[in-house]
């Protein structure tokens, strides 16, 4: 290591230290661990380490039902469960071959997209969190995301674990309270946002810390397969509700949210402009929903044919999907789950070796994993 004073260069002989961050670290954002190993406060090599919470979702899946495998989905990521209904039920559908009818994916694209803005506002909050800001603007977030999880109640009685999605269909009809919350919550939402955007968007201590710090390539992102915000924030305008529209969201007119850096600041940006999106596509939702039945007839109990399918949403993280192979029976013979989070998490060593500890937290946060979906 050498330390320069003016003219002088004067060379200290340094060891290098190795530092388990995590798991119970709060910053790790549940039990993920990280083998770091720093010279003086500078990463030059990270290993990250997981497998801590592994439930084995997929292996549990081929002994259930196909009705049953949804309340497996929304332990996944549990800040977004209705997204992650929403991709298994399709996978679902499209191994049975069962067409829900046109309210039922209205009903799931508002859900989705209300998801999306919940699941967003739990992101950006922790990140500014992990920059140092004493909760408030976490506080604020959460008082969204509350109002978001009393619509949530409405329809389904739960607010974190929903099992809201049916194969088929939604399990319930919207409520008649449902629709004028609803339109009260998006009324406001904009000028919450308008709110979020002052405080943070030009901070100078959340600009000097995210700036130019651990960019990410758009050839890296893509040769390492991440997907949603991160990527989008590389500067990559893939959207699969652009790129590949499932349920109706042809339909829509909507943008899509890219960076122009791929640092740590455009992360934070696209994700608190894909909020307005998600708003602008609710608001579409409610004026064309048609009335009619909320779930097609199925049988309690489907025996899909022998075969497989592959269906995927853009869920908050990035590219959600689910493989299933069918040999008949009422359970999957096999499941397998693309989860957004471990697939992005494949970026991490090489975002953060060179920086410096403190700059670990938050180009970690920017990520915005969630463990259940890592280790399902």
């Amino acid at each position: 290591m050498v330390k320069t004073n003016g003219d002088a260069k004067l060379t200290l002989k340094t060891e290098e230290v190795m530092v388990n961050i995590g798991p119970q670290h709060p910053s790790t954002h549940g039990v993920f661990r990280m083998r770091v190993t720093f010279d003086g406060e500078v990463v030059t090599e990270l290993e990250p380490i997981f497998g801590y919470l592994h439930r084995g979702s997929e292996k549990l899946a081929e002994e259930r039902t196909y009705t049953q495998v949804i309340t497996l989905t929304d332990r996944l990521d549990y800040l977004a469960s209705m997204s992650n209904n929403l991709a298994y039920v399709l996978a679902a559908e499209k191994l049975a071959g069962i067409q829900p009818p046109e309210r039922a994916m209205y009903i799931r694209v508002i859900m989705a997209e209300l998801m999306r803005i919940a699941s967003h506002c739990m992101g950006l909050g922790f990140f500014i969190n992990d920059l140092g800001a004493l909760a408030t603007p976490l506080m604020y977030m959460f008082r969204e995301r509350e109002k978001i999880l009393d619509l949530f109640e409405l329809v389904c009685g739960a607010r974190i674990t929903f099992s809201y999605m049916r194969i088929g269909g939604v399990s319930g009809d919207l409520p008649e309270e449902f629709m004028p919350a609803l339109v009260k919550f998006i009324n406001e939402m904009p000028g919450y946002i308008d709110e979020y955007e002052a405080l943070l968007r030009e901070n100078e201590i959340l600009i000097s810390r995210t700036k130019d710090i651990a960019i990410l390539t758009a050839e890296k992102a893509i040769n390492a397969s991440v997907t949603g915000p991160m990527l989008r924030a590389s500067g990559v305008p893939w959207d699969l509700r652009k790129s590949d529209p499932y349920e109706v969201y042809d339909r829509f007119d909507f943008d899509i949210p890219v960076g122009s850096t791929g640092d740590t600041y455009d992360r934070f940006l696209v994700r608190l402009e894909e909020m307005r999106e998600s708003v602008l596509i609710v608001k579409q939702a409610m004026e064309q929903i048609p009335s009619g039945p909320f779930r097609a007839l199925a049988p309690a109990l489907i025996h899909p044919p022998v075969g497989e399918a592959y269906a995927h949403v853009e869920a908050p993280k990035g590219e959600l999907g689910f493989y299933l192979v069918s040999d008949n029976s009422i359970a999957p013979y096999r499941c397998k789950i693309r989860a957004p989070s471990f697939i992005n998490l494949t970026v991490l060593r090489d975002l953060i070796i060179g920086w410096k500890l403190a700059d670990l937290v938050v180009i970690f946060g920017s990520f915005d994993i969630n463990m259940g979906e890592v280790d399902r």
